[in-house]
């Protein structure tokens, strides 16, 4: 077996030493009839590539194919890019939609507050909702403004589509909305056009009840109801809702304001009515002065002394 393998390696190795020659010489040969610049040497020249190139189409295949594919994936390369390039291009248009879409809403919301309808002796002030501090329990925003604005306490509060709560809480720069929902809060209403007289109580729910209804009766489902400015709390006429039944049969207010998207509330200055100190005029009159006689007592007294001349 090693002898075999000796001879074989003997016979081969001096076997490619010339087939490389002959390679090289080849090649050599090649190289300088390219180099050449002889008329005959290029008609050669033209003769074997007229001869050989044509049958060398099935080696260019393999060839031709590999270009095509660095092509493509080159293409395919750029394609790549330009698409990663449109993902970022149509990630910034999300969001200026977004800015814009959050800009139309705040433009209506705007525009809602400037249509409102409001008692011409009504002043107001519109702040923006700075902060939910709501709880489970407590049913509250907080808007930017305050003492400096001449916000005071007890004053009613108002989206562009109705009452939203009412000041509770005023501080230099900011102050509390206590919100018609919240438990503490408790409206003197008038459903129309019935006319009937009810109080809106807060339950943390977005459909405060009716209690104190003098006639259930004459209530229906879609009727309005306003404040009614019992107890100096709110001005007279202030929208609130629409009265619905729940599925148990009790009357509710769907109320108008949108408390999902409370962005800008309207605090309405209203400095109440003329407040009365001195109650007892009202029930009864001036007296009048003692020492002014009265005509009765003048007749009586001539009649008296024209019968004791007589």
């Amino acid at each position: 077996m090693a002898n075999e393998r000796v001879q074989s390696e003997d016979f081969t190795g001096p076997l490619k030493r010339l087939l490389a020659g002959i390679i090289v010489l080849c090649l050599l040969a090649i190289f300088l009839v390219w180099r050449i610049d002889s008329p005959r040497v290029e008609r050669f020249r033209m003769a074997v590539i007229d001869r050989v190139v044509p049958n060398f189409d099935w080696a260019m295949v393999p060839v031709t194919a590999m270009v095509n594919l660095v092509r493509d994936f080159q293409s395919y390369q750029r394609i790549y890019e330009q698409n990663q390039e449109l993902r970022r291009e149509l990630q910034q248009m999300k969001s200026w939609k977004e800015a814009a879409l959050q800009l139309e809403q705040e433009n209506a919301r705007l525009l809602d507050l400037n249509s409102v309808r409001l008692d011409p002796r009504l002043t107001h002030v519109t702040g923006v909702v700075v902060a939910d501090s709501g709880s489970p329990y407590r049913q509250s925003v907080l808007l930017n403004v305050g003492r400096r604005d001449g916000v005071l306490d007890g004053w009613a509060t108002m989206d562009g589509l109705g009452l939203v709560g009412r000041i509770s809480g005023v501080g230099a720069n900011a102050s509390r909305v206590i919100l018609l929902t919240d438990t503490t809060s408790r409206i003197p209403s008038v459903i129309q056009p019935s006319g009937q007289n009810t109080i809106v109580v807060g339950d943390n729910t977005r459909s405060p009840p009716i209690d104190f209804l003098e006639n259930p009766d004459l209530v229906r489902p879609g009727d309005r109801v306003v404040s009614s400015g019992d107890g100096g709390v709110f001005p007279a006429g202030l929208v609130i809702g629409q009265v619905a039944k729940d599925p148990g049969g009790r009357l509710r207010v769907r109320l108008a304001a949108d408390y999902e998207r409370l962005e800008f509330l309207r605090v309405l200055r209203n400095y109440g009515a003329e407040r009365i100190e001195d109650t007892g005029r009202l029930i009864r009159p001036e007296e009048l002065p003692s020492n002014e006689p009265t005509e009765p007592e003048n007749f009586d007294e001539d009649q008296t002394s024209e019968a004791g001349n007589g």
